[in-house]
C-alpha cells in the first residue's frame, strides 16, 4: 500500500511538472516539431520585402554573396556573419540549400538566429538535407516555396529544387517546366541566374532530367550562370560545353565565401567577376 501510494504522488509530480511545462510552451514533444517563434516563419518573404525596401536603381551593377551548406556547421556562422557585415556595396547573400542536417526546423532556426544579424537580407533554396524525414515541411513552414523567382534590379533570380533522390528519382524532381516557364521570360530584368542545390552532374540528381536541364539552362536568355550548393567545394566551369558556366559554393565548414558582381556590358551581354573572401 505504501508503494502504491508513493507510486501515485510521483505519478501526480510528473504530472503537474510536465503540465506546467507545457503551459510555458517549453516541452516540445517532438523534435519535427514545426512550433516557434513566428518572427521566424516565412523568412522568404520576409526577406524578400526587405529586399524590395531597398531597390537597385536600373543600370546599376549588382553585388551579393554566395555560400552554401550550414548544416552542422553552426560555430562557423557567427565569423562569416562578421565578415560578411564587414563588406561595403552587398545587396544581399544566397544560401545553396542544405540549412540543416537532418531536416529540422530548429536547426533552421539555429542557423536563422546567426544569419539574422546579417546587415542584408539572406534568401535560400531547399538542399537534400533539408528534406530529411519532414525536412520539406519544415523547410516551408521555416522559409517558404520550394521553388520561386524574383527580380532584383536588372536581374531574375530563379530558385528551383533540384533534389531528386529525395523524390526516389520520380523523373517530376528538378520541375523542368516550371523551369522553362521561368527562363523563357525575363520579367522586364537584363539577365537571369539560377540556383539550387545539387549539381545536374551529381548523382543524386535524377540522370534522366539531367540533359534536358543542361538544355533548358542553354537556351535561356541572358543566363549569367548557374549557382549549386552541395559539393562543399567552390568549383567554376562549363562542364556541358555549351557555354552555361556552372559555380558551386563553398559550405560554412571553408571558412570561406564568394562575392559575385554581375552587370551587362556595352553590347547588353551579362558579365561578371567573382572574389573569394576568407574569413
Amino acid at each position: 500500500m505504501l508503494f502504491s501510494t508513493l507510486s501515485w504522488l510521483r505519478w501526480v509530480g510528473c504530472a503537474v511538472a510536465l503540465g506546467m511545462l507545457g503551459g510555458c510552451e517549453l516541452l516540445e514533444f517532438s523534435p519535427n516539431a514545426f512550433n516557434g517563434p513566428k518572427d521566424q516563419t516565412d523568412l522568404t518573404a520576409k526577406n524578400l520585402a526587405r529586399l524590395e525596401a531597398n531597390p537597385l536603381r536600373a543600370g546599376d551593377t549588382l553585388r551579393f554573396v554566395f555560400t552554401g551548406d550550414s548544416q552542422r556547421f553552426y560555430d562557423h556562422a557567427e565569423k562569416l556573419v562578421e565578415s560578411v557585415n564587414r563588406q561595403s556595396g552587398l545587396a544581399f547573400m544566397v544560401v545553396a540549400g542544405d540549412i540543416s542536417d537532418f531536416g529540422l526546423a530548429r536547426e533552421m532556426r539555429w542557423v536563422d538566429d546567426q544569419l539574422n544579424k546579417l546587415d542584408i537580407p539572406y534568401l535560400t533554396v531547399i538542399g537534400n538535407h533539408d528534406q530529411v524525414g519532414n525536412g520539406r515541411e519544415a523547410y516551408q513552414h521555416v522559409f517558404g516555396p520550394l521553388n520561386y523567382s524574383f527580380v532584383y534590379g536588372d536581374t531574375k533570380f530563379i530558385l528551383i529544387d533540384t533534389n531528386s533522390r529525395e523524390y526516389n528519382f520520380n523523373g517530376r524532381i528538378p520541375d523542368i517546366g516550371w523551369l522553362q516557364q521561368q527562363t523563357r521570360s525575363l520579367d522586364g530584368a537584363k539577365r537571369q541566374v539560377v540556383l539550387c542545390h545539387v549539381p545536374p552532374l551529381d548523382g543524386d540528381f535524377d540522370p534522366k532530367l539531367t540533359e534536358p536541364y543542361a538544355q533548358t539552362l542553354a537556351a535561356a536568355p541572358k543566363l549569367t550562370f548557374a549557382l549549386n550548393g552541395h559539393t562543399h567545394r567552390f568549383e567554376e566551369g562549363q562542364p556541358f560545353n555549351d557555354g552555361v558556366t556552372y559555380i558551386g559554393s563553398y559550405s560554412f565548414q571553408k571558412d570561406q565565401y564568394v562575392i559575385l558582381t554581375v552587370w551587362n556590358d556595352a553590347n547588353d551581354q551579362p558579365r561578371y567577376r567573382l572574389k573569394t573572401i576568407a574569413f
